[in-house]
């Protein structure tokens, strides 16, 4: 049975702090959580639990921490991990998205008799007539929509979703609202790195928490012609031109890897473009499957604009043909799929 009674996962920041406040003002029973992830992390530190309970004090809602390191090591940081280790690029906060804020929290928020679920991404939840179920659909928030981040989430679990942010076009209503209900978090800067890499430097956090290290190999041109050496395959991502230290008659780019080889391969910047990718592990929200070859827009980077394409499901597999080329497509990086704005699903870049 429905009920207003709703789980807030809380990071201490201003948007998941107005997300409470305006959740209470709709009429929600709401309890604040916070999710213990990974010791000295950007999203839960001692701070982070603390401004996140003192908001709850301030507004007179209840306020819980959850441990689940345990669960972000095996869900996000092993696949972090492992994508590098296979010269691929991930996105962990798509693996803690699905796992950890629409996995485990719902888990939690069951348990506690919620309804719904709340975070304070831009992004939005509705139900829609034309095709007759819950979809997720992007924000007003333009650039800061973050739907492009949420199309791994359980389908079923769409309309126990709550976006309190959906409406806002910008960072400054929410807070100004902050301000006016005098929140101390009212101007508490955003997080923009990996927050279990707060400075930044995730070829240091490999080297510190898994087996990788330096190897050197060649750094070789589409033709095979050794051009240089590098200092091991994750030190480098796809459309990187900096740091190659190789000098050429015209600049160069990283275009890919021969991992058998232990290879970097460089050329030109028209050589990043392409026209086709496939996507594997894929999540469909809007249908159940994709029948023949329809028509999308498509991002494959969050910061990306979407492009049209048609997109055909093979089984296991989505091919993705892009009416232009696109540049710098990276393998690990989500491609999500788009009607309008409406995310029809989305899955991870193989090739």
């Amino acid at each position: 049975m429905r009920n207003k009674k709703v789980l807030l996962g809380m990071s201490g920041g201003v948007d998941s702090s107005v997300s409470a406040l305006l959740l209470k003002e709709q009429g929600y029973e709401v309890i604040g959580s916070t999710l213990e992830l990974f010791v000295g992390s950007s999203c839960c530190n001692i701070n982070t639990y603390l401004d996140a309970k003192s908001v709850c004090n301030q507004i007179g809602i209840p306020h819980f921490t959850y441990n689940c390191k345990d669960e972000f090591k095996q869900y996000v940081i092993e696949d972090f991990i492992d994508c590098y280790a296979n010269c691929k690029t991930p996105n962990p906060c798509i693996e803690c998205n699905k796992y950890m804020k629409f996995g485990y929290m719902w888990e939690k928020a069951k348990e506690l008799g919620c309804y719904y679920i709340a975070t304070g991404h831009y992004a939005k939840t509705e139900y829609s007539k034309k095709y007759q179920r819950w979809v997720l659909k992007k924000s007003k928030a333009g650039k800061k929509d973050q739907s492009y981040v949420l199309w791994n989430i359980p389908k079923e679990l769409i309309e126990h979703v709550l976006f309190p942010l959906s409406d806002f076009e910008s960072k400054e209503e929410i807070r100004k609202m902050a301000r006016d209900k005098n929140l101390k978090v009212a101007n508490k800067p955003d997080s923009e790195d990996i927050c279990f890499i707060p400075d930044g430097n995730y070829k240091k956090f490999l080297e510190n928490n898994s087996n990788l290290r330096p190897k050197q190999g060649n750094i070789v041109n589409t033709k095979g012609e050794i051009l240089g050496k590098h200092i091991g395959l994750y030190n480098y991502t796809i459309g990187q031109r900096k740091g190659l230290g190789i000098s050429y008659s015209v600049p160069l780019f990283v275009l890919g890897f021969n991992q058998a080889k232990n290879e970097v391969i460089v050329g030109k910047e028209e050589d990043l473009y392409k026209k086709e990718i496939t996507v594997t592990d894929f999540n469909l929200l809007l249908v159940d499957e994709i029948k023949g070859e329809i028509e999308v827009e498509v991002k494959t980077r969050y910061s990306s604009k979407v492009a049209k394409a048609k997109i055909k499901q093979d089984e296991n597999k989505i091919k993705v043909d892009f009416f232009e080329p696109q540049r710098a497509i990276t393998p690990g990086q989500s491609a999500v799929f788009y009607r309008g704005d409406i995310v029809l699903g989305g899955g991870k870049i193989e090739s």
